[in-house]
């Protein structure tokens, strides 16, 4: 059992095999929070104290006791309204013109197995890995009800919270914030570490003081976003990669998120993780339910590694679905930046043809293929195929490329469309919009209404017409723009940037559904919507549209802290690359393009002889690699937003083989040398060089590290493959 509830002192205890959660029903019903951290046992309300607190108010059940504040007391889910003046996970407007929802306990259920969210993506698991605890408040004048969700995975030392609501009144309410998750803490001082961005540049650490006052952070613009992602971690001031206790929150949601953190008074801490209050008035009608996105949550008392690496493991056996879950990955030509808009279905075959040549596995056609797409101006809608285009049929083109043994993906961009475009024209109505205002447009296109049933009837029909014609194996998912514009015709303003995300993601689960050996791979710009969400539908995510190496070492380095390596779609491109204009060996690019799903951006006809050759031998590296990179447990061993190197390693679960990979970020004039400490391995076992044969004891690399060899070249990179060896040396 991982889930215990002590009937004497009302007291639940959730254990995973490191750590416990642990709350308690009090003598007025409210639902307070006691402890989350390392496994402990007994109960943990002896760190409840109650003092005078002066202008912190007291609920009228209190009576004449000063000392009983919700402006001091840990809570689970507090409310607006309660005299709690922190920031509130739920702030309900009631029929009466009033924001208030004091909430009490009324009861609770534990069972087997873990809960599912009806329309929305959630961690999943058997029957066996994981328990539920459910617990219903309610407001006793608005009857408003609000049941609390927790899924326990006891081996993944990972606890999950969500969160309904429901109207159970006579009069209409509305939902104007709403978390799934709060985490108070009544002690520590602590560093908060978020991940900020921007567009080619996403996902970058940055590590502050969790301080007096409130810091939040989130996203307005109909997706999770470059701008920030939707995830957070706590530290304690001392740790680091290796030690210190620190707390991890990933929202499970692909759309407008907020995370508020706030340091009080009294020095207490509050985390907040949900849907975002800005453009969010959701109406409730009696007997209606909103369902807030799940939050997962870890603590690791072993340093951000070990966090990392319990998130990695969740993110990959729990999130992730389908045929390729576990599967190794094609490696794949992707034909953008080799032909960007130019191309016919000679061009595509050619591409074809070269990749069968250089030992990869699978062609993409990316944008340009259907309607009138000769540019980004026009097309996004008409989702039928520009034959005359082609010069073919797609069917025929597929077949062609199939018989040279190579599979086959397309690209696509649901839920965009172009003013210039046959379905804009015949209804323009579909597009999101504001009545009476003229619309925002982004990269020149709009957005369609998916909160609407016959828009995603009907672009889905179209897509699947197009799928059916050949054995397509592969499909790129693009969101090439923000959200601005949130009105629906069906459900106005409130409601229109969550009920456009349950539209989407209703779409992708019909599209899983119909074709479960799709290997469907997200992007909306590269990681405009690298989350958690859409990795339950897109088992791999365009990690950025930035494919420059130096550039994706920090990229990749800051997406590691939560999202495994087997989501992150990383390509080999061009030089001088087309984002930065910067020149990389091709081995570099090959070492950083590893440290994901392996492919290439680029046109193999323009590589010399001596680079052909040098693909193909990247191409078998990585194959040789591929299961130890995609399931191994991964170490980041530097940090290259201050080193000058980006180091990583990945390990396999018997820690008897290692890939270890550096690409040096520095040079200067009569360098020092780097010595870099691997972890995870062995100590008393000795591990050999697969390249030159050399040995080492782990406990060597581990304890003094490996001098990294200087060259007088920019960017180089090294890779060492080690494998347990059974003799000592």
């Amino acid at each position: 059992m991982a889930i215990y509830y002590q009937q004497e002192n009302r007291v639940f205890s959730l254990h995973t095999e490191h750590t416990t959660y642990q709350m308690k029903i009090d003598d007025f019903g409210f639902l307070l929070h006691l402890y989350y951290g390392g496994k402990i046992s007994g109960s943990m309300d002896y760190l409840l104290t109650y003092y005078d607190r002066g202008f912190s108010g007291n609920p009228s059940d209190a009576g004449d006791d000063r000392t009983y504040s919700m402006d001091v007391l840990p809570q689970e889910y507090p409310g607006m309204g309660t005299g709690d003046y922190r920031g509130s996970a739920l702030v309900i407007h009631n029929a009466d013109e009033s924001d208030c929802c004091d909430l009490r306990y009324v009861s609770h259920n534990i069972r087997k197995g873990k809960y599912a969210l009806e329309g929305l993506p959630a961690v999943y698991a058997n029957q066996e890995e994981a328990q539920t605890l459910e617990i219903l408040l309610e407001d006793a004048v608005s009857r408003v009800q609000v049941q609390l969700l927790y899924g326990v995975l006891e081996q993944e030392d990972i606890i999950t919270r969500s969160v309904k609501i429901r109207n159970c009144g006579t009069g209409s309410v509305t939902v104007e914030k709403a978390a799934s998750a709060c985490l108070d803490f009544v002690t520590g001082d602590y560093d908060l570490i978020s991940f900020w961005g921007r567009h080619m540049m996403e996902r970058n650490p940055q590590r502050r003081e969790a301080g007096y006052g409130s810091h939040v952070f989130g996203s307005r613009r109909g997706t999770s976003s470059h701008q920030h992602n939707p995830a957070v971690i706590l530290a304690e001031k001392d740790t680091t990669e290796e030690h210190g206790n620190c707390y991890g929150m990933v929202f499970v949601y692909s759309g407008n998120f907020m995370c508020e953190t706030e340091k009080d008074q009294f020095g207490q801490t509050r985390v907040l993780m949900g849907l975002q209050s800005d453009c969010f008035h959701y109406p409730l009608e009696p007997e209606e339910t909103l369902v807030v996105p799940e939050t997962i949550l870890s603590f690791s008392g072993e340093g951000l590694g070990e966090l990392s690496n319990r998130f990695h493991r969740c993110i990959r056996e729990h999130i992730c679905r389908g045929r390729y879950r576990n599967r190794l990955r094609p490696v794949l030509l992707n034909s953008w930046e080799a032909a960007y808009f130019d191309f016919n279905g000679e061009t595509i075959y050619k591409l074809a043809e070269e990749a069968a040549e250089l030992g990869i596995d699978m062609v993409v056609m990316d944008d340009g293929w259907f309607g009138k797409r000769d540019d980004d101006n026009s097309g996004l809608g008409d989702w039928q195929v520009n034959e005359q285009k082609l010069g073919c049929t797609l069917g025929s083109l597929v077949e062609r490329i199939n018989s040279l043994g190579v599979k086959f993906g397309i690209w696509i961009e649901p839920e965009m469309v172009s003013e210039d475009s046959n379905l804009y024209r015949e209804h323009p109505d579909w597009a999101l919009r504001i009545p009476g205002r003229k619309p925002v447009r982004g990269r020149n296109q709009l957005v369609l209404d998916f909160a609407r049933k016959e828009v995603r009837e009907y672009i889905f029909d179209a897509i699947c017409k197009v799928l059916d014609q050949g054995n397509i194996e592969y499909v790129k998912w693009d969101m090439n723009r923000s959200i601005s514009d949130f009105y629906s015709i069906e459900n106005g303003q409130g409601r229109a940037a969550y009920d456009y995300m349950l539209g989407v993601y209703d779409f992708l689960e019909k599209l899983t559904n119909r074709y479960p050996d799709l290997l469907l791979e997200g992007c909306s710009g590269g990681g405009g919507r690298f989350d958690a969400g859409m990795m339950y539908y897109t088992s791999q995510i365009w990690c950025s549209d930035n494919t420059d190496a130096v550039d994706r070492t920090r990229i990749q380095y800051g997406t590691s802290f939560l999202y495994p390596v087997s989501v992150v779609g990383s390509h080999v491109s061009a030089v001088p690359n087309h984002q930065t204009g910067r020149s990389v060996s091709l081995n570099t690019r090959g070492v950083v393009a590893m440290a994901g799903t392996f492919g290439y951006e680029l046109s193999p006809e323009k590589l010399s002889k001596e680079e052909r050759e040098e693909v193909k031998e990247q191409v078998r590296q990585y194959k040789r690699y591929a299961e130890l990179i995609q399931s191994g447990t991964y170490y980041r061993l530097s940090n290259p937003m201050e080193d000058a190197y980006a180091a990583w390693l990945f390990v396999s679960e018997g820690r008897e083989r290692a890939l270890f990979n550096v690409v040096m970020l520095e040079n200067h004039g009569n360098m020092a040398v780097s010595y870099v400490k691997l972890r995870g391995l062995k100590k008393d076992t000795v591990y050999e060089d697969a390249a030159t044969g050399k040995c080492y004891y782990g406990c060597a690399l581990m304890e003094a590290g490996i001098p990294i060899p200087v060259r007088q070249e920019e960017y180089p990179a090294y890779q060492m493959e080690l494998t347990e060896k059974r003799e000592r040396i």
